[in-house]
């Protein structure tokens, strides 16, 4: 069960108290996340300052999604692994509306650009274990997998910069979020995701999901 909410803006103001960022978060950072991402791809030294920083930064973070990205709650995404454009543009869309959740998008808001940059790059440069043994499903589900979904999130799961990395991800979160695109519940949307559901069929998503939570 994940954590409840009055217990989740209690830590929410401790995190605010410890780092300072209630004042912070009025001022915009003069650097831009998105940028400071593609110099680290170019610069290690870069790279490893804001990994080491990301880990500090992402301390409340780490309540729900794991120290080291892996979730402590089966509704709750794994974020290690994923690339760190497309963790970028979660944060984005949370900020923005375009996903929803209110206390996610209330916590985005204190962060600032930095900030923004090395959480992504620290959870991207994080260990990315199987969450389970393959299930009874889980053949059918990775030929249902390239058929339907592997163009997008690559043959492997593994995701890129615009599209998520599947493999190794809780299972229940992978159930829930395959629903709500499929009955288009509105905490997300994307129509090419709801289209390519509605084609893999609510009767094999508990395949599709064995095998992706199985995966490296």
């Amino acid at each position: 069960m994940r954590i409840s909410q009055s217990r989740a803006w209690s830590f929410f103001v401790r995190f605010l108290m410890a780092c300072g960022l209630a004042t912070a978060a009025a001022s915009a950072s003069a650097e831009n996340a998105a940028e400071l991402v593609a110099r680290a791809a170019e610069d290690s030294t870069l790279h490893q300052t804001l990994v080491a920083e990301g880990g500090k930064a992402a301390f409340f973070c780490a309540n729900c999604h794991g120290e080291a990205g892996i979730s402590k709650f089966p509704n709750v995404p794994n974020l290690a692994g994923q690339h760190p454009a497309y963790v970028l543009h979660q944060i984005e869309a949370f900020l923005s509306g375009a996903r929803k959740d209110e206390f996610m998008q209330g916590l985005m808001k204190v962060l600032n650009e930095r900030e923004k940059a090395s959480i992504a790059l620290m959870y991207a440069s994080r260990a990315v274990p199987p969450v389970s043994s393959p299930g009874a499903k889980a053949a059918d589900g990775g030929k249902l997998f390239q058929q339907h979904c592997a163009r997008c999130h690559q043959v492997d799961a593994h995701g890129a910069k615009d599209f998520p990395r599947l493999a190794g991800q809780q299972p229940e979160y992978l159930k829930i979020s395959l629903r709500r695109y499929l009955t288009q519940s509105g905490e997300r949307f994307y129509a090419p995701m709801t289209a390519a559901v509605a084609q893999l069929g609510e009767r094999n998503i508990d395949a599709v999901v064995d095998y992706l939570s199985s995966l490296p």
